[in-house]
């Protein structure tokens, strides 16, 4: 069966993850995870309509994110392996045997989406899985393997389901892509080679800054959905009005969950982000070549393609920092720290009261709010310094169309002279923190191979039942 001969379909961000249980005493914890708004059945009568609909063979390609390993919080009942206290409060880490515990817990709580896929696969479809930066732990082969086998396959004999590191050619005119490799958060600082060996010779995969954040920070935070920009990318006086609505309820040392957090992810992400990839030098080119294999590529244009990753930003620490609200943090102790020292040594030459102390606090508040307020996200600023390389990206490629997710803003339309698809994200996302006000969409971009070996592709949406075309944005 040559590439040409199937339909397209490619989605991402579905962030599954374990089930959250009910909080009868904080019914606001993590409420968005909870099964109530799975998008299982969704999934399901998409993939139910597509195989009654098209005919021929369907490729469904996902499109990285599809699991959400790092806000998993399930642990093993049975002792199976030891974990620490830490990961017994912020989520296991990324060692292959957690992984594979962690792929299991998911696919056990969405049994609707993975009997879905068995369907669609017993009916001779293909699926591709592109590995985005929250599923990173897709490398690990005995996870893929374990995937393969839930959903009813031979892992040994199975070519009806592909593991792709991190791109794929769609046909011969399309890259599909996860997109996270643009970003200096959230990219896999080397998808060739992406584990390393932590202290006592533990092997894990190196997890990005955005990963670590949701496991150390929003992990403890119960309100703050990880994949919903406006839980957590807000200006000081946003975070202020959201806290006093809702945190100061459910978690009022929310600040000291932050600070800890992001500290720890400040430390674990840079000191991680400089240890050497585990790589074998005398099988790097099969590997290459297998790489290229599965993304219907060559080993030439996978290192092509990687010379346009953004750079780490584990090597720009002040960046960090600044992302996590630190810089803001240590400049308002230096303030406290510095008024405290002028307070005590004016009390050693005269006797003040304790009131004086606040008075060049109140003075220096005006500088750090003006410093505090002149700080925004990076994260919406690099989604769009990565379109502007799509015209490259298709040159270097020889395609004609790039496709990919990881923002969840979605997209159509030409950049320079390149179709630019973004399928943004079925995760739910809601504007409370009631979960009662939902927004998005469930959309996919669907590629037609038209008679005279052309392509075309275009957006969706899975709604009411029906597929529909997205005709504006």
């Amino acid at each position: 069966m040559t590439k040409k001969s199937y339909q397209s379909i490619i989605l991402s961000d579905l962030h599954l993850s374990d089930a959250e249980p009910e909080h009868p005493k904080n019914p606001l914890w993590k409420l968005f995870r909870q099964k109530q708004f799975f998008i299982d059945q969704e999934f399901e009568g998409l993939l139910d309509q597509l195989l009654k609909q098209v005919e021929g063979p369907i490729e469904l390609i996902l499109n990285g994110d599809i699991f959400d390993f790092d806000s998993v919080m399930s642990l093993p009942e049975n002792g199976e392996f030891p974990y620490s206290a830490h990961e017994r409060r912020r989520g296991l880490d990324s060692g292959q045997h957690k992984s594979v515990f962690k792929i299991q817990k998911i696919l056990e709580d969405h049994n609707i989406w993975v009997d879905a896929l068995k369907r669609f696969l017993d009916h001779g479809h293909r699926i591709v899985f592109i590995i985005g930066n929250h599923d990173l732990e897709l490398h690990w082969p005995k996870v893929q393997k374990k995937l393969i086998r839930t959903l009813g396959r031979d892992e040994n004999e199975c070519d009806s389901v592909v593991f792709c590191e991190w791109f794929y050619i769609c046909g011969d005119d399309t890259l599909v892509e996860h997109g996270n490799q643009y970003d200096p958060y959230c990219l896999c600082a080397n998808p060739i080679n992406p584990l390393i060996i932590k202290k006592r010779k533990k092997i894990i995969v190196r997890l990005p800054f955005g990963n670590l954040a949701n496991k150390y920070m929003v992990n403890g935070m119960g309100l703050k959905n990880p994949h919903s920009d406006q839980a957590y990318v807000m200006n000081l006086w946003g975070f202020v009005k959201y806290f006093f609505k809702y945190e100061v309820k459910v978690q009022p040392l929310l600040i000291w969950t932050w600070f800890t957090g992001a500290l720890r992810t400040f430390f674990v992400y840079t000191l991680e982000g400089w240890l050497p990839p585990i790589k074998d030098p005398l099988s790097i080119e099969a590997r290459i070549a297998k790489m290229a294999e599965k993304a219907n590529s060559t080993p030439q244009k996978i290192r092509l393609l990687r010379e346009f990753h953004a750079h780490p930003a584990a090597y720009k620490p002040f960046m960090v920092l600044r992302e996590l609200w630190l810089d803001r943090a240590f400049f308002l102790i230096f303030i406290l720290w510095g008024c405290f020292q002028f307070y005590s040594t004016s009390n050693l030459i005269i006797d003040v009261s304790g009131w004086w102390f606040f008075v060049p606090v109140f003075l220096c508040l005006p500088f750090f709010t003006y410093y505090a307020s002149g700080v925004f996200s990076d994260v919406r600023a690099h989604a769009k310094e990565a379109e502007f390389k799509i015209p490259q990206l298709a040159k270097a490629m020889e395609v004609k169309r790039v496709i990919q997710g990881h923002t969840h803003i979605l997209a159509n339309k030409l950049v320079g002279d390149v179709q630019y698809i973004n399928t943004g994200a079925w995760t739910p996302l809601f504007h409370d923190a009631e979960c009662s006000k939902a927004y998005g969409r469930k959309p996919f971009a669907w590629i037609t191979q038209n008679a005279d070996g052309t392509s075309s592709a275009e957006l969706h949406q899975w709604k009411d039942g029906k597929i529909i075309k997205i005709e504006q944005l």
